[in-house]
């Protein structure tokens, strides 16, 4: 579950934007993940896990996971209060998964990247809260392209083994053959908040990419472990990119309940020029599931036409407010429809001058990001 923001539209009127919570740390904060009733996770620098039990009044600082001191952990799935999932980021075996299930007493050391000249962008797991028996629970791994491919690991055991995995496709005879994710000249995936990798509900994730060329890649769990092949084109170009630091850096569904037309929202722009405004936001819509991919009649790319307000690395919806928000280093931004146009989130006179900027990373209605920047956004921040 994800905790709702409370009212329904837009303004920028004098309420309180976000509250700072005291993070005790001081590492670069990359990881967020609010698990609900009260629960949230963050990772960061220097093996640096943060867990909250009361919706952030108070932060503890967990044990460093083993032989993790210089780790950076940009991503973090939880489970429960009990049980979480950290992932790093680096070349080789700096990429790496621990797991605790005791509420971070104690940590297991689940699998280490095999490609030492891999580096790992993203971890997510399906079916995520305190219902799920994370021991069961379905997963995926994201990497930068090694040897020219995609690199992607899925577990079904909730971290316990991991395999490499490749697409199935049907080819003219409606036989299986292997499709690999290939990747184009200079093009990665930036692991700036562990939303480049999404799921929805119907078994399909999705990821985006950056660089010299800017795609967004569906990927069908159901062809990754070889027990159904699609015919599904995999690659959607977006119109961001242009530059090793430009493309598309994280996105977030719209619809997560039902099977019918997918929409999703992608943000980004260039890191190295972060109040550069221009493509850094689409919205994406995709077929059905049951509809072949891709069907023109239901595809589309839509760039916006007042974008955020420069370089983005996360992005969420909130269903109950219809209300799309962003972040990044220089602002926070939202939109309420579906982002044709984007506006700013300005701090009001009682927040802090910088309180809506030097944010990384998203979890309504958490965010998080350098020198141990916490932040929960307050209910009245949305007004009518």
């Amino acid at each position: 579950m994800r905790a709702a923001l409370l009212l329904a539209a837009l303004t920028t009127t004098a309420a309180a934007q976000w509250t700072l919570q005291n993070s005790t740390t001081t590492a670069d904060l990359r990881g967020i993940d609010n698990v609900g009733h009260g629960v949230a996770w963050a990772s960061g620098t220097n093996g640096t896990v943060l867990r909250t039990t009361d919706n952030g009044a108070t932060w503890s600082r967990c044990p460093t996971p083993p032989n993790a001191d210089a780790l950076d952990f940009r991503g973090i799935q939880a489970f429960d209060a009990q049980t979480a999932i950290v992932m790093s980021s680096g070349k080789g075996d700096l990429s790496r998964l621990y797991k605790t299930t005791d509420a971070c007493k104690t940590w297991k050391l689940l699998f280490t990247n095999p490609d030492k000249d891999g580096f790992w962008d993203a971890v997510r797991f399906r079916s995520m809260g305190q219902a799920t028996n994370h021991k069961f629970a379905r997963g995926i791994l994201l990497g930068d392209p090694v040897n020219g491919e995609f690199t992607l690991f899925m577990t079904a055991d909730g971290g316990g083994t991991w395999s490499r995995r490749l697409a199935q496709k049907r080819d003219g005879s409606h036989q299986c053959t292997v499709e690999k994710f290939a990747a184009l000249p200079d093009e990665a995936v930036f692991a700036a908040s562990n939303e480049a990798l999404v799921n929805d509900d119907s078994d399909s994730s999705y990821f985006v990419t950056g660089g010299a060329k800017s795609r967004l890649v569906y990927v069908d769990h159901y062809d990754l472990d070889g027990s159904f092949c699609s015919d599904a084109s995999k690659f959607i170009k977006l119109p961001l990119g242009g530059s090793p630091s430009a493309g598309a850096f994280a996105s977030a569904p719209k619809t997560s309940k039902g099977r019918g037309l997918r929409q999703m929202m992608v943000v980004g722009g260039d890191y190295r020029q972060p109040e550069e405004s221009a493509a850094t936001a689409v919205f994406v819509s995709l077929p059905p599931t049951n509809t072949p991919f891709p069907t023109s009649m239901y595809m589309s790319v839509r760039k916006s036409a007042h974008p955020p307000h420069g370089y983005r690395s996360a992005v969420a919806y909130d269903a109950p407010t219809k209300t799309w928000i962003t972040i990044g280093p220089n602002g926070t931004d939202v939109s309420t429809d579906d982002g044709r146009n984007w506006r700013p989130l300005k701090p009001s006179p009682t927040d802090t001058p910088d309180a809506d900027r030097n944010w990384n990373a998203l979890s309504l209605p958490f965010a998080v990001g350098p020198h141990g920047r916490i932040g929960i956004l307050n209910p009245t921040a949305l007004k009518p």
